[in-house]
């Protein structure tokens, strides 16, 4: 008990500052790209910080994953080269010893990561998008950020403002630049503001300000001077919920939802926890380390196995979203082919001195050949 303790104190040592590591480099990587969306004008600054809790919300599965996984492989390689494991095994307990302490400490994290995957990330998914869907929902001249060119939604129309005043987001010093069948027009003005008419069209109403139409020095240019000038603004479904990405559908509608998107991303759902809990008993065989070697390449290993091992889910999951595969032959086999692979290393590990082990078929055949070249000196 008092071993046991001491290995999940470790390896929740290990994990924390694993996790510290991985959670700052996604927080980072995602704090850039919503960065530069809102300097796009692609998002409201206002809502940065949101959109970057949601997007850590979706990271998480993925990231505790790999935590639970390299924490557990770096306890075990450190008890190979500091020569511990060999106490253990001189002392005549068995590798499999170490599955109930693992077990202890990643079992709540594959809950954890399972209440993420079915609830947690939808819900992250459904308010981010509502959040941009909002924001691209917003009238032409809301979305304006004060000293930045903005292209309108019909992409016909460039705005600039200087300024924004007032609740109702009255616009200080506005250029609009048109083009449309007519050629380029110029538009500024002193302020703007969006107008609803009594059938619920919306103009964009400049006040103070002067139009010009046509190319300068040509003919068919014109200019002219107004009080008020209005131009129809392209109206724009408000309805948030028309549309919604598959990703941020709840499980219990995934559930009754026979549609190929709707499987497969169940089955990456599913695929989440199943693989952490696959991933964290197959590190105990996989950390086995020569104490003599002076490095290990245990850790390149893991992460090769761990994006090899997502990869695939990702490759399963298209094939069913294509509907070249069916849910129920599709969301098991690969994880019944890792559950064999872990067995495997498991037998690897625990029969190094049968006879029949590939290692010792290798020293067999090596003595073999050392024999032979002293019998046959020449």
């Amino acid at each position: 008990m008092i071993f046991q303790r001491a290995l999940r104190r470790e390896m929740a040592s290990a994990a924390g500052a694993t996790f510290t590591v991985l959670f700052s480099v996604s927080v980072t990587w995602t704090l850039i790209g919503i960065l530069g969306k809102a300097a796009g004008g692609k998002v409201a600054s206002g809502d940065v910080i949101a959109l970057i809790a949601f997007a850590s919300l979706n990271y998480l599965p993925t990231i505790i994953i790999l935590t639970s996984f390299i924490s557990v492989l770096m306890v075990v390689t450190r008890t190979y080269r500091d020569s511990e494991m060999v106490v253990w095994f001189a002392s005549g307990l068995s590798l499999t010893r170490w599955i109930a302490p693992v077990l202890g400490f990643g079992l709540p994290l594959v809950l954890l990561t399972a209440g993420l995957s079915f609830v947690a990330t939808p819900w992250a998914q459904l308010k981010s998008s509502e959040y941009v869907d909002r924001f691209e929902k917003r009238e032409d001249l809301q979305k304006v950020s004060p000293g930045q060119f903005k292209e309108s939604a019909s992409a016909n129309r460039i705005f600039f403002v200087e300024g924004v005043t007032g609740e109702k987001a009255v616009v200080q010093n506005v250029f609009v630049n048109t083009v449309d069948e007519h050629g380029t027009a110029v538009v500024v003005a002193r302020e703007g503001v969006i107008n609803i008419g009594p059938k619920g069209e919306r103009y964009l109403v400049l006040k103070n300000g002067r139009r010009y139409q046509g190319t300068p020095g040509k003919s068919d240019f014109q200019t002219m001077e107004f009080e008020s000038y209005s131009m129809r603004v392209t109206p724009r479904s408000q309805d948030l919920d028309a549309e919604r990405n598959i990703n941020a559908v709840p499980t219990l509608e995934l559930l009754a939802d026979p549609s190929n998107l709707a499987r497969a991303e169940l089955l990456w759902r599913i695929a989440s926890p199943t693989t952490c809990l696959i991933l964290i008993l197959l590190a105990i065989p996989l950390g086995f380390v020569n104490p003599r070697a002076g490095s290990s390449a245990n850790l390149i290993i893991a992460l090769l196995i761990f994006f090899s091992y997502s990869n695939l889910v990702k490759l399963v999951e298209a094939s069913v979203k294509q509907g070249k595969a069916s849910f129920a032959l599709s969301w098991w086999p690969l994880h019944l082919a890792a559950v064999l692979m872990v067995i495997a290393l498991f037998a690897w590990r625990l029969n190094l001195n049968h006879r029949f082990h590939p290692l010792a078929l290798l020293s067999a055949l090596k003595r073999t050949r050392a024999a032979d070249k002293k019998a046959d000196p020449q």
